[in-house]
């Protein structure tokens, strides 16, 4: 029995499964690639294991993918590789767990970074962030601000709706960004889901 954590990746560009089992592998992952949904969800993996999955293939999208793994109830963990990307997609994706929203051309960094995050989620019960500590980082205009982020509403809307100038909203999102360590709009709307839930 291989040892190591087992990467499936999901994706119908041959470069994109060559190039990125070249590089989980050169890193100790044990890879398994698919070159469409269909046939991931045709050959279940026989251990818990992370998948890299694109967003647009041909067959099938991954967010149904996702679901359908839902539905399975296989252990896994899921990285979605994609070139276009909007709040509503990310934010369905977050909501059924996602680990993380890549785009490509993928940073190897982020890539193994997430990667870390998924099999420290395979190996543990994920813990949610604490609502608490993140309301007491912030001002209440701010916490108003992150708690209609994931809605996915552009800085007008919001404005509109919190009765403040878009800048006021984009002001305040940087500062969110900042005082919770987040560097990017996927990471946002997965804190903000998080704080929704908790």
């Amino acid at each position: 029995m291989n040892p190591n954590p087992l990467v499936c990746i999901v994706d119908d560009d041959a470069s994109v499964r060559d190039s990125l089992s070249l590089l989980l592998g050169l890193q100790g992952y044990d890879c398994r690639s698919f070159a469409s949904g269909a046939d991931f969800l045709s050959t279940p993996p026989l251990r818990p294991c992370c998948v890299i999955l694109d967003l647009n293939m041909g067959d099938m999208d991954g967010v149904f993918v996702q679901e359908k793994l839902k539905d399975l109830r296989w252990p896994v963990q899921i990285i979605f590789l994609t070139a276009f990307a909007n709040v509503s997609v990310m934010r369905q994706a977050f909501l059924n767990a996602a680990v993380d929203f890549l785009e490509k051309p993928v940073n190897p960094e982020q890539l193994l970074a997430a990667l870390k995050q998924a099999v420290d989620r395979l190996k543990l019960s994920e813990q949610d962030l604490s609502s608490d500590k993140l309301q007491d980082a912030l001002t209440p205009r701010e916490r108003e601000v992150l708690e209609v982020i994931a809605e996915g509403l552009t800085h007008r809307q919001i404005g509109e709706k919190l009765g403040i100038s878009p800048r006021t909203v984009e002001v305040h999102k940087g500062r969110i960004m900042e005082k919770l360590g987040v560097g990017s709009l996927a990471e946002l709307i997965k804190v903000s889901l998080n704080m929704r839930k908790g």
